[in-house]
């Protein structure tokens, strides 16, 4: 019998047990007598997948129950034993030697989970391992070699689970773990699951254990340290197949370090949080195009998450909030980070704050179809900090504090815009920051004296107010873009300071006190000369959309030779189908050879229906639509950040008649190209794909 025909016999029993212990100090051989734990040094020399074997195959799978004590040397073959030795330091290590060709592990169960203090699978001790080119990244490490990922046809929800203190993963591409829709409950998938108790698979009436589910005042697994690995993607860096539902979820553990690691194309976020995560540390990760057909943020924290801290990472491309906090216990600090090009599929904030004390200081926040931060008011959130940092290309205010009365779904994804100054006391109680006032400038415009401005204006009394310079020209609440000095409002409110600036110069202001928190920004006031005149001092914007690229250039890039193209802009869908057709491939193929020539090109997609079926129903079936294209364009190399979604459904057909041949027109998505600037582009509307009922 193969050994995939044999693994559900042999080990799936154990594999959906609850009651296991958050620290295993001496872990025990199934069916043997209690013995003295030895840790080992365990090398992989196989790829595959199976029950345990006397043979000349050591696997990942009979590694791991070496280093739980759940497998003897005795239940080794010759071979096998010669690939195991004493550990130095009391700890398993999980080592591979994988034949040439032979560096991904197929799954066809899920893996035993790592229940030993210290063990620590290493990938980086794969031969090869950083010989490779290191592709672009926001801190560069070797390319992994060892792949975990399901095998063909195989449903796997997790690809290493962690239930002990002290356990290090590094160094391996782990892809394609998810759960297809079933009635049940299922175990949250993802690439790596942290958590005190190993979950079921399936969550049905008889099971699991309602323990798993009720972990409040568990012991916390502790101490893992997750590094320099690729979630989500395999080691050639193509768009993966399957995707993976989410990459690392933190559901009950503390002081979780998530270091040096890849995670991008999940269809839900690349790190989220549940029961508990005290001290978690996500630090100098390249976090890209995540949530691209479910939980759409990129980092998602909730539960008990005291003392995390989001520290030096890139998060680019991905389909809603860069950082999104629901409802959690205890303040994070976010901290030196590159926020931009998130909401490719919701207009959010960049930055979502909900409860108290978060610090978020140092980011560079920019290029969102939203707001840049975002403080919640219901729950009530208070004393957030938010200074230092770099505002650019918003579709919303720097900062935004929601009033309570702002209870729809677009205040909780977005907010609802600046607030009018704070009338009564009583306003600290239903908005965000306890509602502390914006700054004001006296004036609209300051005139220059001898090469100096003066600025004055009010603010709350004592508060520090923060003098930034706006280098867009985008209305009265343009983007904070860098900023200037610190003055304090007295007593009365009034603040004063010189500088030196040149006429032109835009600036705004925000303030923070430490009873309530930071404000929205101070409308925009403008230096002028000493004559009255106010010179255009313009701005560039960022070119190419990139997540990699450097600061915005401070001159134009140079415009290209005039040269016409022709485009096509639209591609078709069967009857309530969302499937990209071999027609329509070959349509999308025209328009990805564009986008790869001319990298300074963006794109929106804009989904459609025809006007059959209900509002809602036809609302999703086009966002479908355009997720369809997007994925499509993702696989061919696109770049997520160069890339929104706008589903229309049914509001702008294309038809005014209700033949089949309107109806078919109607079923489509719209490739609007944005930023052509040089080319000149004739768009064509093509009917080549047309899928008539």
């Amino acid at each position: 019998m193969t050994r995939c025909a044999l693994i559900g016999a042999a080990i799936a029993p154990a594999l959906y047990l609850l009651a296991l212990p958050a620290v295993a100090q001496t872990p025990e051989a199934e069916g043997a007598e209690t013995q003295e734990f030895v840790p080992y040094i365990i090398t992989v020399n196989s790829n595959l997948d199976g029950p345990v074997l006397a043979d000349g195959d050591l696997t990942l799978r009979e590694a791991i129950e070496l280093a739980n004590g759940s497998l003897t040397l005795a239940d080794l073959s010759d071979i096998e034993r010669s690939l195991v030795s004493p550990a130095v330091d009391d700890a398993p290590q999980i080592r591979f030697n994988l034949p040439l060709e032979q560096t991904t592990i197929a799954l066809n169960e899920l893996l035993p989970a790592l229940k030993t203090p210290g063990t620590v699978v290493d990938g980086g001790t794969q031969p090869g391992y950083g010989s490779a080119d290191i592709p672009p990244a926001h801190v560069a490490f070797p390319v992994p070699i060892v792949t975990l990922t399901p095998g063909p046809g195989q449903e796997i929800f997790r690809g290493l689970t962690v239930a002990a203190d002290r356990v290090v993963v590094r160094g391996l591409s782990l892809y394609g773990f998810r759960a297809a829709p079933r009635s049940t409950l299922t175990t949250p998938p993802s690439d790596i699951f942290i958590s005190n108790a190993p979950p079921p698979a399936d969550a049905s009436p008889l099971s699991p254990p309602i323990e798993f589910f009720n972990l409040s005042g568990a012991a916390a697994v502790r101490n893992v340290v997750i590094e320099n690995n690729w979630l989500g993607i395999p080691p050639s860096g193509e768009y993966p197949e399957p995707r993976s539902a989410f990459g690392v979820s933190v559901f009950n553990a503390s002081d979780v370090i998530l270091r040096q690691n890849r995670i991008e194309h999940h269809d839900g976020s690349a790190i989220i949080t549940k029961a508990g995560a005290e001290g978690l540390t996500i630090t100098e990760n390249t976090i890209l195009g995540n949530g691209v057909a479910g939980m759409p943020d990129a980092i998602r924290l909730e539960g008990n998450v005291s003392g995390a801290a989001l520290t030096n990472n890139l998060l680019c491309g991905n389909d809603g909030s860069g950082v999104y906090l629901f409802k959690p216990e205890g303040s994070v600090s976010i901290q030196d980070n590159i926020i931009k090009f998130n909401g490719r599929r919701f207009q959010r904030s960049a930055v979502y704050l909900m409860g108290n004390d978060h610090q978020v200081t140092g980011n560079l926040i920019g290029y969102q179809p939203g707001p840049g931060v975002t403080v919640a008011a219901f729950p009530r959130s208070d004393r957030n900090i938010i200074r230092n940092n770099q505002f650019l290309e918003l579709a919303g205010l720097s900062i935004d504090l929601n009033a309570q009365d702002s209870s729809s779904i677009l205040a909780y994804q977005q907010a609802d815009g600046p607030n009018p100054p704070r009338n009564s006391h009583h306003r600290r109680t239903d908005t965000g920051n306890g509602a502390i006032n914006a700054p004001q400038f006296m004036a609209y415009e300051f005139p220059l004296a001898a090469d100096e401005v003066t600025l004055q204006g009010s603010a709350d009394p004592g508060s520090e107010v923060d003098i930034y310079q706006v280098v867009e020209n985008a209305g009265l609440y343009s983007p904070l873009a860098e900023p200037l000095m610190t003055v304090v409002a007295d007593e009365t409110g009034q603040f004063s300071t010189t500088m030196a600036l040149p006429a032109g110069t835009r600036i705004s202001a925000i303030a923070t006190d430490p009873r309530y928190g930071t404000s929205e920004p101070a409308p925009v006031t403008t230096v002028q000369t000493a004559d009255g005149a106010i010179p255009d001092l313009t701005y560039s914007p960022i070119s190419p959309p990139s997540c990699f690229a450097a600061d915005p250039p401070l001159d134009p890039p140079p415009e290209p030779q005039p040269l016409q193209l022709r485009v096509p802009r639209n591609v078709h869908f069967a009857l309530d189908q969302s499937n990209i057709s071999p027609e329509s491939a070959r349509v999308l193929d025209q328009i990805v050879a564009v986008l790869l020539e001319y990298p300074f090109i963006s794109i929106e997609l804009e989904g459609h229906t025809d006007p059959r079926a209900s509002v809602a129903y036809n609302q999703a079936l086009s966002e479908r639509r355009a997720l369809s294209v997007r994925n499509y364009l993702l696989q061919q190399g696109i770049a997520p950040e160069r890339m929104r979604i706008r589903p229309l459904g049914e509001s702008q057909r294309i038809a005014d008649g209700n033949s089949r041949v309107d109806y078919a027109r109607d079923r489509r998505v719209e490739v609007i190209f944005e930023d052509t600037r040089g080319l000149e582009i004739i768009f064509e509307r093509q009917e080549s794909d047309l899928q008539l009922e």
